[in-house]
């Protein structure tokens, strides 16, 4: 709502080049953006507020996948990870990102990655090169739903065996709880569970505990014949 007008000016005119509806150039009045950010926060309550523990739970897992990929190989190791439309061949990021083509030097700036839980299509960066360079990615996401397997579910009880899923890619307390939709305290009882019973491990890294499968875990998720499945 305070951005500046020039500024939304020259976005507008920008925007209208990608068939913007025929009401976005009154973007550059204020009522007009006023009208604009109460329907979006309408939306946001109907729509997506109700999902609002599951998409923080997805963007935390993907930013723990990026950052164990930081710690273990650096950042080679981070970006060579971002695919399958992003490509890194040092000292260039090649980016699938229609309609356009075009090259966003940092010239020593960094590079701040978003995960999106929203972005399903290629990666977006601001269109104005002169902010601080951002790229929004989608987040890592299975090839089918999450679900756990009835046996498995049998055994432990599903809110159980959500856990245990879980920690395939290592997980926080907290990750965990949303994952299974459970309280903090809730989830705590179930990983000291499955802590007693061999089948994960815990690791203190900061003022947190990343929850991993021991090798017993591992195997009771992969079964006789299929490999593990992880929560992304």
């Amino acid at each position: 709502m305070d951005t500046p007008t020039d500024r939304v000016r020259r976005e507008v005119k920008r925007f209208m080049a990608f068939r913007a509806p025929s009401w976005a150039p009154r973007l550059v009045e204020r009522e007009t953006r006023q009208e604009l950010a109460d329907a979006l926060r309408r939306y946001h309550e109907v729509v997506l507020a109700p999902y609002r523990e599951r998409t923080p739970a997805r963007v935390e897992a993907d930013r723990s996948v990026r950052g164990r990929a930081l710690l273990a190989d650096g950042a080679d190791g981070l970006l060579d990870g971002l695919g399958p439309q992003m490509r890194w061949d040092p000292p260039v990021l090649h980016v699938h990102y229609p309609p356009e083509e075009r090259d966003l030097v940092l010239d020593g700036r960094g590079l701040t990655l978003v995960p999106s839980y929203f972005c399903w299509g290629p990666p977006v960066s601001l269109a104005d090169s002169t902010l601080p360079p951002v790229l929004v990615h989608p987040v890592l996401r299975e090839a089918r739903p999450v679900a756990v397997d009835r046996p498995l579910g049998v055994l432990l009880g599903r809110t159980r065996a959500q856990v245990l899923r879980g920690t395939a890619l290592g997980a926080n307390t907290g990750e965990l709880a949303r994952l299974a939709g459970v309280s903090a305290p809730t989830v705590s009882q179930h990983i000291s569970a499955l802590r007693d019973a061999g089948l994960i491990s815990g690791l203190r890294y900061g003022a947190s505990v990343l929850h991993t499968l021991t090798p017993l875990g591992a195997a009771l998720l992969r079964g006789p014949d299929k490999p593990v499945s992880a929560v992304s």
